[in-house]
């Protein structure tokens, strides 16, 4: 794993330090429409596809594993706000597939198991993983498939202290939708269109992305 701590140098540096910041609370202006909401957390979602690693390249086995490395090593991190319902944000879950084409892309290789893609991406270290997961999350807003195709332009600000990431609708009929992210030179996830909505009616809801999004310029 020498490799990609060398490769990954740069991300580390730039977001580790991010990551020590807070998640902000929702504010007290947010919609009312929340009360209404389910309190179901996307932990419990990811849970209950069992803990296991599989041959199923399409869903989250390695985010969940990620979110329980991360709580396990920080159980006051702020990634924790995934197991708390009450809290409303939306989370862009990478599918498993999503995290073996960033390690292909860090370290060259083509990891043919997830429990292989997994460690390359522990190897990273747990500040490191746990800023990437908090990138991916944006805090205090249920933001359902629907709404998210009529928000073009829109710029989100992650639970990642000074991190955001850009709506680009390529197609608002298909639902075609790409997350525009702080690294300029690689190419942007998309929303998985059989993945979306992910725990609808709760307040925490989340939405399948192609592709991990990056904090940093690598």
């Amino acid at each position: 794993m020498r490799s990609i701590r060398r490769t990954t140098t740069a991300l580390a540096v730039a977001v580790v330090a991010l990551a020590s910041g807070a998640l902000a609370a929702p504010s007290a202006s947010a919609s009312t429409h929340h009360q209404t909401l389910g309190t179901r957390s996307l932990a419990t979602v990811l849970a209950q596809d069992g803990s296991s690693f599989d041959h199923n390249w399409h869903d989250f086995d390695i985010v969940d594993a990620a979110v329980t490395a991360v709580l396990k090593a920080k159980p006051s991190s702020p990634v924790a706000v995934l197991a708390d319902g009450t809290v409303p944000l939306t989370a862009f879950l990478p599918t498993d597939r999503a995290f073996r084409v960033l390690v292909k892309d860090l370290t060259g290789t083509w990891y043919h198991s997830e429990s292989q893609v997994f460690a390359a991406t522990a190897s990273l270290g747990i500040d490191t993983v746990e800023a990437v997961l908090l990138y991916h999350v944006v805090p205090g807003a249920t933001i359902t498939s629907r709404q998210a195709v009529r928000s073009d332009g829109a710029v989100l600000k992650t639970a990642l202290p000074g991190g955001t990431i850009t709506v680009d609708v390529q197609c608002r009929r298909f639902k075609i939708v790409s997350l525009v992210d702080a690294d300029p030179n690689d190419a942007n996830p998309f929303l998985v269109r059989s993945k979306l909505d992910i725990n609808k009616g709760n307040r925490q809801i989340a939405h399948g992305i192609s592709l991990v999004l990056r904090p940093a310029d690598l």
